[in-house]
């Protein structure tokens, strides 16, 4: 058993296989994107339990095996599902985040030490509650953009670099564009709306509480629409993400 090795990592992603097992995917903190198989997980008398569900985070010990390797321990260390699945707003935010890990992170074995980090630290603000779940998801989008190097410009011409604020933003130009380089068909976010994306990027939490809902709902569609421009695809988790009606502002 010289073999066996051990890492944490959050559970993103868990697949059926054969009649009593699972495919469990990690992203860990040493070897970036796991995918191994946890052995009779899914009978009543299985010693893993509930430790390998959507959300926990864990510390594992594995087997080298031919195609996929072997769970053959399991220690929960936060249970953040607990805190999750009961609410469906955090649910479908945590949804999206392991999604979106999950298609950033295509290389298995890959270090991904940062996006790991930040996938822990975002199902953590969403178990405890203190935050609008929808606010935390469009934080945690912003900076895995920026880890992946897609983060939009907005404090700043995408294509010439000249300081803005810019009222025009293009998706396809990479974010805010100055008068000159603004390309057909581009958006007018408020100077609230590029606040926010700025504040969400930089975790200004103080910054955020002050913008008004509409701009937050018109930065979300902005987040979105930027990162599956990215991907070149769209997340299926995304649409089903629900974002509360506030009261309307004044």
């Amino acid at each position: 058993m010289a073999n066996l090795y051990r890492d944490t990592g959050v559970v993103l992603r868990v697949q059926k296989l054969g009649e009593a097992d699972r495919i469990i995917t990690f992203l860990t903190q040493r070897h970036g994107k796991l995918r191994a198989v946890a052995k009779g997980v899914r009978k009543t008398t299985s010693k893993f339990g509930a430790r390998l569900e959507p959300f926990c985070h864990v510390d594992v010990q594995f087997y080298p095996g031919r195609t996929l390797d072997i769970i053959t321990q399991v220690q929960t260390l936060d249970a953040f599902g607990v805190g999750i699945v009961k609410d469906y707003q955090r649910y479908t935010a945590a949804c999206a985040i392991a999604e979106t890990a999950d298609r950033l992170t295509a290389e298995e074995g890959e270090p991904v030490l940062r996006l790991y980090m930040l996938v822990a630290g975002a199902l953590k603000a969403l178990s405890s509650g203190e935050r609008d779940p929808s606010l935390l998801l469009d934080a945690f989008l912003m900076r895995a953009m920026a880890i992946a190097g897609w983060a939009p410009a907005v404090n700043e011409c995408a294509k010439c670099g000249d300081p803005g604020p810019h009222r025009a933003f293009s998706v396809q130009a990479g974010g805010s564009c100055c008068p000159n380089c603004r390309p057909a068909g581009s958006s007018s976010p408020s100077n609230d709306t590029l606040t926010l994306l700025s504040a969400l990027l930089h975790g200004q939490w103080t910054v955020v509480d002050e913008i008004p809902h509409i701009a937050r709902r018109d930065a979300s569609g902005l987040v979105a629409a930027h990162l599956q421009w990215h991907l070149e695809r769209q997340l299926r988790s995304l649409p089903l993400v629900e974002r509360k009606a506030q009261p309307a502002d004044g």
